[in-house]
C-alpha cells in the first residue's frame, strides 16, 4: 500500500536522508527516476524528495512495479548475511575447534573480502575475531564441566598452552583455572523486520533484548555484566533458540505472548515496574499514570518512565505498549517508529 498521508511522508524522507536505522521496517521508498525501491538506510545516492514516493512493505513497492535495489537488497531484509557470509558463518559454527582461514574460504567459493567487511559492519568485530570467540566460548564450557584446562586447549584447537591462557583470559577477564566462580552471558545477533537485534541469557533466562543502534545498549550491557558479575561471549544457549523463534512468530503474526523465562537483575522498584508492563494486555495501552496507578503509586509517574526507560528486554517486556496520556507516542529507546510499526501491528494482529 502506498503512503499518503503528508506528515507521514515528510518525516520518512527525512528519515531516508540521514539513513536512521530506526526505520527500518517502517517503508520502503520508490525511486520514480529509476524504478527501483530501497530501505532507508540504502546508501545509494538520494532522490529528490518529487521523485520518491513511500511504501509499508516491499511486497507493495514490487507490485506498484519497482525493482529492488542490488546495494540495500531490500527482499533480503536489514541486515541478513548475503547467502555466501552466512554459509561461512555456518562453517565456523559447525568447526569451531579449528581456524578457518581465507584459502578454506576461496576453497568454498566464498570471498574473503566479502564476509570481512559484513562481519565489521554488523558484528562490530572481524570473521576471525568472531571465530575466536566461538573457541573461547566451547572452551568456557568445556572448562565449566570439570575438564581440565590441558585437555580443554587441546580439544578446542590450540596448539600451546601458554596460547590457550593468553587467548582466554584477554576475552574472559578470567584464567581458565577460575571458571565456575564467574557468570557468563551468551549472547547473539538476531534479524528482525525491524532491524537486527542483541540477544543476551543466562542459564537462568533471557537478560536483554535491544536494537543493536539503540543508544543506550553499552550502558545496558554494562550495568548487567556489573550487576551478575558475568562475562559475556558469543555463543549458543537453549534460550536464544527460543527468542529466536518466539520473535520470529511474534512478527509474523501468530505469537502475542512470549513464554521464553526472563533474568531482569534490577532495584525492587525498576522489577516491579518491568512486571507491570508484562501484564498490560497485546494489542493495548496504558499512559504512565495509568502504569503508577496500578502499581499504588500514582505521584510516581517520572520514576515509573525512567524505570521503563531502563528496560533491558525490549518487545517482550512490552514498554512501547506506554503512551504519553494524551496518546502521543513518547519516549522509546528503539526509536519512535519502531514503537509505532510495533503498536500497530499489535492492533492489526488483535483486530483479525
Amino acid at each position: 500500500m502506498r503512503i499518503t498521508d503528508a506528515a507521514r511522508i515528510d518525516e520518512y524522507y527525512r528519515a531516508l536522508l540521514t539513513r536512521d536505522s530506526q526505520y527500518l521496517g517502517s517503508f520502503v521508498v520508490g525511486v520514480t527516476t529509476t524504478g527501483i525501491c530501497c530501505l532507508p538506510t540504502c546508501r545509494a545516492r538520494k532522490p529528490r524528495p518529487e521523485h520518491t514516493e513511500f511504501f509499508h512493505t516491499v511486497g507493495d513497492a514490487l507490485r506498484a512495479g519497482y525493482r529492488p535495489c542490488k546495494i540495500c537488497r531490500p527482499t533480503e531484509g536489514a541486515g541478513t548475511p548475503p547467502p555466501a557470509v552466512r554459509r561461512a558463518l555456518e562453517m565456523a559454527v559447525a568447526a569451531h575447534d579449528q581456524r578457518l582461514t581465507d584459502t578454506d574460504l576461496r576453497r568454498a567459493g566464498i570471498g574473503p573480502d566479502a564476509v570481512r567487511r559484513w562481519c565489521k559492519a554488523h558484528l562490530g568485530f572481524t570473521f576471525h575475531g568472531y571465530q575466536r570467540m566461538l573457541r573461547v566460548n566451547a572452551a568456557y564450557r568445556s572448562l565449566a564441566l570439570g575438564t581440565s584446562v590441558t585437555d580443554t586447549a587441546f580439544a578446542t584447537g590450540y596448539e600451546s598452552l601458554s596460547g590457550f591462557r593468553q587467548r582466554f583470559e584477554a576475552m574472559v577477564d578470567a584464567p581458565p583455572s577460575e571458571i565456575g566462580r564467574h557468570e557468563v552471558i551468551r549472547f547473539q545477533r538476531l534479524e528482525t523486520p525491524l532491524g537486527p537485534m542483541l540477544a543476551c541469557a543466562t542459564d537462568r533466562g533471557l537478560c536483554l533484548l535491544e536494537f543493536t543502534d539503540r543508544r543506550m545498549l553499552e550502558t545496558q550491557i554494562r550495568t548487567l555484566t556489573t550487576r551478575l558479575g558475568a562475562r559475556m561471549l558469543a555463543g549458543e544457549h537453549p534460550f536464544l533458540d527460543r527468542i529466536a523463534c518466539e520473535l520470529r512468530e511474534y512478527f509474523d503474526g501468530t505469537r502475542t505472548t512470549f513464554d521464553v523465562p526472563l533474568d531482569q537483575p534490577g532495584t525492587p522498584f525498576q522489577t516491579a515496574v518491568w512486571g507491570e508492563l508484562t501484564r498490560i494486555p497485546y494489542g493495548e495501552t496504558r499512559s504512565y499514570a495509568e502504569q503508577a496507578s496500578a502499581l499504588g503509586r500514582p505521584t510516581a509517574v517520572r520514576p515509573v518512565a525512567a524505570a521503563n526507560g531502563r528496560n533491558r528486554i525490549a518487545i517482550v517486556v512490552p514498554c512501547h505498549r506506554v503512551i504519553g496520556s494524551d496518546g502521543s507516542l513518547t519516549g522509546y529507546g528503539g526509536g519512535l517508529a519502531r514503537k509505532r510499526w510495533l503498536l500497530e501491528h499489535e492492533r492489526r494482529v488483535s483486530s483479525r
